[in-house]
């Protein structure tokens, strides 16, 4: 679900969305439905998987470091400018 997400914009609206389908993901790991309104946050101390858009933040950091490591021909002194 993450994949190429390191070059995406993250807008309100795409972490809205992002979170929609990873609560529906969770929601079919478990068998639940939405009509046996349990909450979010129970599925998620089931399930035990990380916010996604906490996971897409962290990987935004993660290939801006590799980039910025990057020894010829790469973006380093641009980035930290």
């Amino acid at each position: 679900m993450t994949r190429g997400s390191e070059t995406w914009s993250l807008t309100m609206g795409l972490i809205k969305r992002l979170r929609a389908t990873q609560r529906a993901m969770e929601r079919a790991m478990l068998g639940v439905s939405l009509r046996d309104l349990i909450r979010n946050v129970e599925i998620r101390r089931r399930t035990i998987v990380t916010d996604i858009a906490q996971r897409v933040a962290k990987l935004k950091w993660q290939w801006t470091g590799h980039i910025v490591r990057i020894k010829h021909g790469g973006l380093g002194p641009k980035v930290l400018e």
